[in-house]
């Protein structure tokens, strides 16, 4: 890192940049981006293998994937505070490096405590690699252009996406690899993201004579930790109304006011609470929650449907979620390239809240024996509402704050998206757990007494992930069954969240989108604010 001529101006003066030179600027960080959603995607559909060679239960496949988001979800407001103080071409390299120090380890797991663990390493880089890449975007490009090149961040998230699931079926059915390569292959990604961005991202540094609120990071991450490990074991390891409850989430409310008390006196606080005195703000971050528990329960539980439900491959798993990444891949294209040529953004995120309900809606009324092309149509439908909402949600917060707060505001639209999402998948994972426990315990009533004592022989009655291989066809039949009306479940569940995602939508003013990247802009004059040391030289 080179710096010379130290001033303390706004920042630092307009630079015009021409489309190749964005692309070549932006492949370092969309190959990043391609990484961090590879490694979320990638064991989804061979979690229902891992589990079971590792021996756990419906608790631990909820905690591998819950675990990562809750590190990606608490460390995102960190990150984007540290965008806003420090070289950010710097962070990313940072972010990939943890990730494959975290991916290497995971690989290695002999247990589950071990693999949970290091889907927590893994989750801090993937949430500095997510949060990071719409910060650095909007460091560069202006909201009018930046449509655009969200589309084409939306499309490496679809390809991402679809390519996650398939490798990792390929990867697990594949005899001398094996599910740890799942986690192995994305290193390679990983290095070589690392050299591109070195060579091509070029960001000026903007740095100021400030300090990280640590305490505000503890705080809120203890606050969204201990509120996510209740809801995680609230119904399995104690009752929902208990003392231990009572005791998780009267800690977490304790800890979160901390936090606001905190942030309402820090110098420069990792989450500045004046920005949520903009409705746009506030309006889209609550929204971005709701999507969350929609995008991560459409991809973390189509696994365990395809596979137990319907007793395909992983490889076929993920063949057939293709439908709802494609609905994603198109419509946040086409609405990023729309709303560059049009700068009008509003009609895209409710079009989105409606088919994003109507989507999960639909999926709510799967069951194991449902055609596939039912379940296409309700997938693709799905897909479509993400990729209008995802992506402009975080470009309508970009264009409502000043170039010192691009970073904390974009990080807090994607942090409260990881929070939705981890709540969501450990919430609803344990319903799941509870509903197929009840819909199995049902239908070995109707086979009889001998039934469940076959049952008992298998190992499927603890909790434990079933292996239809290994069971008689009357018996996967209840399993199949079971699975199938459970998944179903959770999406109809999922479905008034995306709902009131849509009625939040409703009330967002559409302002229109500026025409100079944030960096550029100048930065309006506030009594007390910290001096900014700008560099000349670039990183």
């Amino acid at each position: 890192m080179a710096q010379s001529e130290t001033t303390t101006t706004p920042a630092p003066p307009s630079v015009g940049m021409t489309h190749p030179q964005i692309m070549k600027a932006l492949s370092g960080l969309m190959l990043g981006m391609f990484v961090a959603i590879l490694s979320s995607t990638i064991v989804s559909n061979a979690l229902p293998q891992i589990i079971n060679d590792l021996g756990g239960t419906q608790s631990s496949y909820t905690w591998v994937v819950t675990a990562a988001l809750l590190s990606m979800t608490a460390a995102t407001p960190l990150w984007g505070k540290l965008s806003d103080l420090f070289s950010k071409k710097l962070l990313v390299q940072i972010s990939l490096v943890i990730y494959v120090l975290g991916s290497v380890v995971a690989g290695m797991s002999q247990n589950t405590g071990t693999l949970i663990a290091c889907r927590v390493v893994q989750g801090i880089g993937v949430g500095g690699l997510s949060a990071l890449a719409q910060i650095v975007m909007a460091a560069m490009i202006s909201p009018r252009e930046r449509g655009r090149y969200s589309g084409y961040l939306g499309a490496v998230f679809a390809v991402a996406t679809v390519g996650g699931p398939l490798l990792g079926g390929v990867i697990t059915d594949t005899d001398w690899l094996g599910w740890r390569w799942c986690f192995y292959v994305g290193v390679p990604f990983a290095v070589i993201a690392l050299i591109v961005l070195q060579k091509t991202l070029r960001l000026p540094v903007v740095r100021r004579d400030v300090k990280v609120d640590w305490l505000g990071a503890f705080l809120i991450s203890a606050a969204v930790s201990l509120l996510l490990i209740w809801v995680t074991q609230a119904g399995d390891s104690y009752a929902w109304i208990s003392w231990q409850t009572w005791a998780m989430t009267g800690g977490s409310v304790v800890l979160g006011l901390l936090f606001v008390l905190v942030e309402s006196r820090a110098s420069d606080p990792i989450i500045p609470l004046r920005l949520f005195r903009n409705t746009t703000i506030t309006l889209a971050s609550a929204a971005s929650l709701f999507v969350g528990i929609a995008m991560f329960s459409g991809t973390v539980f189509f696994s365990q449907f395809f596979q137990l439900a319907r007793g395909e491959s992983p490889t076929m798993s993920g063949i057939l979620t293709i439908p709802m990444i494609g609905g994603l891949f198109v419509s946040s294209t086409v609405s990023g390239q729309v709303i560059t040529k049009t700068g009008r953004w509003k009609a895209w995120l409710v079009s989105g809240g409606l088919l994003l309900t109507a989507g999960m809606g639909l999926l709510g009324t799967l069951r194991h024996d449902t055609p596939y092309w039912h379940i296409a149509v309700y997938m693709a439908v799905t897909g479509l509402g993400l990729g209008m909402m995802m992506q402009n949600l975080v470009l309508a917060t970009q264009n409502q704050v000043a170039p010192e707060d691009l970073g904390a505001a974009s990080s807090v639209v994607t942090f409260f998206r990881s929070l939705g999402g981890a709540m969501g998948v450990s919430a609803l994972g344990a319903v799941m757990a509870h509903q197929v426990t009840h819909y199995v315990q049902d239908g070995l009533t109707a086979l009889g007494p001998k039934a469940a004592a076959a049952m008992g022989r298998h190992g499927t009655t603890g909790g434990g992930i079933p292996d239809l291989d290994q069971l008689p066809a009357p018996l996967r039949e209840v399993v199949e069954s079971a699975y199938g009306h459970g998944v179903g479940d959770v999406f109809l569940y999922a479905a008034p969240f995306a709902l009131l995602g849509l009625v939040l939508v409703l009330f967002i003013k559409e302002v229109a989108l500026k025409s100079k990247p944030a960096v550029h802009s100048p930065a309006p004059a506030s009594e007390g604010a910290a001096p900014v040391t700008a560099g000349k030289a670039t990183v």
